[in-house]
């Protein structure tokens, strides 16, 4: 088979690494791509996705795997279907779930999902108000896509208003930010969900616990994520059924009766307040760095539950997964998430070797002749797999020694609320 990947990312490598393993697959092929990916197949470049679905349909690629967002919000897994391509990924209607945070919390107000307390606005006047009717700190949202920055947690009521001002005038997040969704804060910690779909019936993947903020001891900037494992002891059986049933059952099902079906991903990120799940956020594709930790955990081949869903066929699989635990420390440029940095090549020591126990997702990587260059934003992650959390914390950050470029920035505490 022909797999085609769309994106550029760790989670797409990671997909490939998974993909690669099978021995029904022929050729991996990426859309654009990175510095690394060419280490596990070939590198497309096309003007546009009519290109692209020309390309696909003459090859012909089996299964089309889309891992970023905006390419979803854009509609490409639409064009591919039009064409008669399997595709994974949900439509152009359904990605709206992530396209628009006001979109997402009117959702799960009409399908009474539990999830915080909210105004959805573009005035400046309503926003000031229900600011103030709020008790700091105050959650400010830019309604469209930010990639995964587009959130300011004010700690007080002048800090909410000055974010909401800053986005509404386009300076905060572009037009993305011209509509704002303010909602009151919970209290908890965070888990994320993936349920991954074919539009009637899913399955639901082990729980991850990701870590946003750009330094240790959750200090600094939201990020695109810092790093997470997988499975987080911190969802138990109980928590988990509660999630189910409150929250992606009934997305499921409302999706499918206000007619636009999930295909793909859908992944739910959860609060969990006194033991009681609230939604946070939908978000309608893998998870960067979840994605990282989820691939090594699968028993079943990827590829089944991937063509499971594009083909409407998920009722008929049975997903299982490794008995094992598996972390992802994400290596960042220095100046993420503030600014572009100068490329530097990775040093990677002679005792690095990918095995098993332990590899590297890489993301953000340029090649210069033969050389691998960390050209900026998150570059790489240090995956370890173990038989618990902690076994598999020291894999992930044995390898991340092994790494060095200059201004490399990590983390030193990933899974610390459960270890």
């Amino acid at each position: 088979m022909n797999i085609l990947i769309i994106g550029s990312g760790a989670r797409e490598y990671s997909m490939g690494l998974a993909l690669k393993k099978d021995p029904r697959v022929e050729k991996i092929l990426f859309y654009p791509g990175n510095g690394a990916t060419p280490r596990i197949g070939e590198n497309l470049s096309f003007a546009s996705y009519e290109e692209l679905a020309a390309f696909a349909l003459a090859l012909p690629v089996d299964l089309t795997v889309v891992g970023p967002e905006q390419p979803l919000v854009e509609g490409v897994s639409d064009l591919f279907r039009s064409k008669g391509l399997a595709v994974f990924g949900p439509s152009a209607l359904a990605a709206r779930l992530e396209g628009s945070k006001g979109f997402m919390k009117q959702f799960a107000a009409r399908n009474s999902l539990p999830t915080a307390r909210f105004l959805e606005t573009e005035s400046e006047e309503e926003a000031r108000a229900f600011i103030q009717s709020l008790t700091p700190p105050v959650v400010v949202k830019a309604d469209g896509l930010c990639a995964g920055k587009g959130v300011i947690i004010a700690q007080s009521h002048q800090e909410a208003i000055e974010a909401v001002l800053e986005m509404l005038s386009g300076e905060g997040f572009g037009e993305a930010g011209k509509k704002v969704v303010i909602e009151e804060f919970l209290d908890g910690f965070e888990l994320s969900v993936f349920a991954v779909s074919d539009g009637e019936d899913y399955v639901i993947l082990p729980a991850c616990q990701d870590h946003k903020r750009l330094l240790s001891g959750n200090q600094g900037p939201n990020t695109g994520g810092m790093g997470a494992y997988a499975p987080t002891p911190l969802a138990t059986p109980e928590l988990l059924r509660a999630i189910d049933e409150r929250i992606i059952a009934p997305t499921i099902s409302a999706m499918k009766a206000e007619g636009y079906p999930f295909e793909g991903t859908l992944f739910a990120g959860i609060m969990v307040v006194r033991g009681e799940p609230y939604l946070l956020e939908f978000n309608v594709r893998f998870g960067d760095p979840e994605c990282e930790v989820l691939m090594p955990l699968f028993k079943t081949p990827l590829l089944d539950l991937l063509l499971a869903s594009a083909k409407g066929e998920i009722k008929g699989i049975k997903v299982e997964f490794h008995d094992r635990f598996c972390m992802g420390v994400v290596m960042a440029s220095g100046n993420y998430p503030y600014g572009n940095s100068t490329p530097e090549p990775i040093l990677l020591s002679p005792l690095y070797q990918e095995s098993e126990e332990s590899h590297i997702s890489f993301a953000g990587v340029s090649l210069k002749g033969e050389e691998l260059l960390a050209s900026g934003g998150r570059v790489l992650v240090c995956v370890g797999l173990g038989s618990d959390v902690r076994e598999a914390r020291e894999r992930a950050y044995a390898l991340s020694s092994l790494v060095d470029f200059k201004g490399r920035q990590y983390r030193d505490d990933i899974a610390h609320e459960v270890l």
